[in-house]
């Protein structure tokens, strides 16, 4: 095996001391508070909702503790904390779970973000099955960004619907039932093709070695190395479609907005914090690696479809007169920002995908959080509804204020860190895209400041004027997002330290295997003294 063909999949093992499978205790500790959630008694929602906060937590708990346990040292650019355990071996299905820069904050910002979803639906109805839901999704979330098995990913990657399913129907708004149905058929069909692919991969990998296996390691070198041409090309496609639902990447997008209206709020934090970040990890974890040279002659069509979704997304948020569906479109134009970083296929490119991945999170959860604290002051999403909220609740408005500059990606904020080294990523190599999808930089500004200016500036009239301002509770939910995007905004180098070393090996193994040259930022050296001026 070459050396730079191994990097991917080279395991590192610093903590092996720890004595515990940390990574089986992170995916199984929220599925086993949800069985004791089940066993709560119906009458009693305070006991459901004590092992909602106290599961969550403590999976919060352990998640920072992985982060303390990560190596950062520059060379450990595989997979660490691996664990290995036979577990389905007629069908070459093993339990292998490991983390690595690029996974590693998808783990953290899901243990994050469902404490404080859990807290902010405090009030929800039915709490025993809420907390139920949440939980399992959680549990599923977490798996599926730790499995190293290609059948144990899909297994996750499909069963995160059926809760999302369930807290859409169950808990969200109007239109819920359709909603959630259209999530889930969209989802449910773009996963026909993943699961082709990877089967595919399987078996062809079992006809040339005799040996059938799914683990993802095995898999990548063998595929990069042994298939080529147009069956490397429709595979990536067939990966490429169910990552591209999930993401989602125009023209696949229509279900999100739905999705995002008439979910609960939690589920809104949920979708737009770590649901939709699958699928641009989908692409680094199996699609880019898999197919090195499709994803290189391909890399164009992704950029296109990704700069439509960015001008798309924004043009058509400016147009929304509902509050939740103007976030909802943002999104897509922000994850626009992450296939373009991605699919740059350079060291900044996907540094910065993988830094607004996490941003977005952060932001976009917040901006999730504020608008369902409005509608139950309010009962209503509709900008015509508000006006002069601000002078009505002044901290509310200013931390709505707060998170919109954030989402926009104002210097200061984590948003800026991302889409920036996204955008230069891109520029070394697609430099007239990037001039498109600068656009939606700006476009960003106008249709969220428009939609601050309309319904929280101006004399608020009687309805209006009784808005309460946002209370303890509220504030613990939101201000910590707001704080975490503020510090790595002046600080990303924490992050951008445990990226580096698996987004390098990354690189590595696209150039090893494909005819592509990643390019480089020109290094400007400062003349020395006495060299001239």
């Amino acid at each position: 095996m070459p050396p730079l063909l191994g990097a991917l999949t080279t395991v590192v093992e610093p903590n092996s001391k720890l004595g515990f499978p940390l990574l089986t205790f992170l995916v199984f500790l929220p599925a086993i508070g949800a069985i004791v959630t089940m066993l709560m008694p119906v009458r009693r929602p305070e006991l459901s909702r004590a092992v909602g906060y106290v599961t969550s937590m403590a999976t919060f708990g352990m998640a920072l503790f992985l982060l303390t346990q990560f190596d950062t040292n520059p060379l450990d650019s595989g997979y660490q904390l691996l664990e290995n355990h036979s577990w389905i071996g007629q069908l070459g299905v093993r339990w292998t779970l490991g983390v690595d820069g690029i996974s590693l904050f998808m783990v953290a910002l899901s243990a994050l973000l469902f404490p404080i979803a859990i807290l902010a639906s405090a009030k929800v109805e039915k709490p025993k099955q809420f907390i139920v839901w949440m939980l399992l999704l959680e549990s599923a979330m977490i798996g599926l960004f730790l499995a190293l098995d290609a059948m144990i990913f899909f297994f996750f990657f499909e069963f995160v619907l059926v809760p999302m399913y369930f807290l859409i129907a169950g808990w969200g708004h109007d239109n819920r039932r359709y909603a959630a149905m259209k999530f889930f058929l969209f989802t449910m069909t773009g996963s026909a093709f993943l699961f082709a692919g990877i089967v595919s991969v399987a078996f062809m990998h079992q006809h040339s070695t005799h040996v059938l296996t799914f683990d993802v390691g095995t898999l990548t070198n063998w595929a990069a190395a042994n298939i080529h041409g147009g069956t490397a090309k429709v595979l990536f496609l067939a990966f490429a479609v169910g990552f591209a639902v999930k993401v989602p990447l125009f023209p696949f997008h229509t279900w999100l907005p739905d999705a995002h209206t008439d979910a609960p709020t939690a589920g809104s934090v949920v979708l737009a914090g770590v649901m939709l970040k699958i699928g641009a990890y989908g692409f680094l974890r199996f699609a880019i690696p898999f197919f090195p040279q499709a994803a290189v002659d391909l890399a164009p069509l992704l950029i296109v479809l990704a700069v439509i979704g960015i001008t798309y997304g924004a043009i058509v948020a400016a147009m929304q007169p509902n509050l939740k569906r103007i976030i909802a479109y943002s999104s897509v134009a922000h994850l626009g920002f992450v296939v373009l970083g991605v699919f740059a296929l350079t060291n900044q490119g996907i540094s910065g995908g993988l830094f607004t991945m996490l941003s977005h999170g952060l932001t976009t959860g917040a901006l999730f959080l504020l608008v369902g604290m409005l509608y139950d002051r309010r009962h209503t999403y509709e900008l015509s509804r508000f006006r002069g909220i601000w002078k009505a609740a002044p901290v509310f408005g200013g931390l709505f204020v707060a998170a919109t500059f954030a989402s926009i990606g104002l210097p200061g904020f984590s948003g800026f860190v991302g889409e920036f080294l996204s955008l230069l990523g891109a520029f070394l190599t697609s430099r007239w895209y990037v001039v498109v999808a600068s656009t939606g930089v700006i476009l960003a500004a106008v249709y969220l400041l428009w939609a601050v200016q309309r319904a929280f500036t101006g004399e608020p009239d009687d309805e209006n004027r009784a808005t309460p301002d946002i209370n303890f509770r509220e504030l613990v939910t939101v201000v910590p997002l707001l704080g975490l995007s503020l510090f790595l905004g002046f600080y990303p180098k924490p992050v951008l330290d445990r990226l580096q070393p698996s987004v390098n090996a990354l690189i590595r193994h696209v150039e090893a295997n494909s005819d592509y040259k990643a390019p480089t930022v020109p290094t400007v050296v400062a003349p020395q003294k006495g060299e001239g001026k």
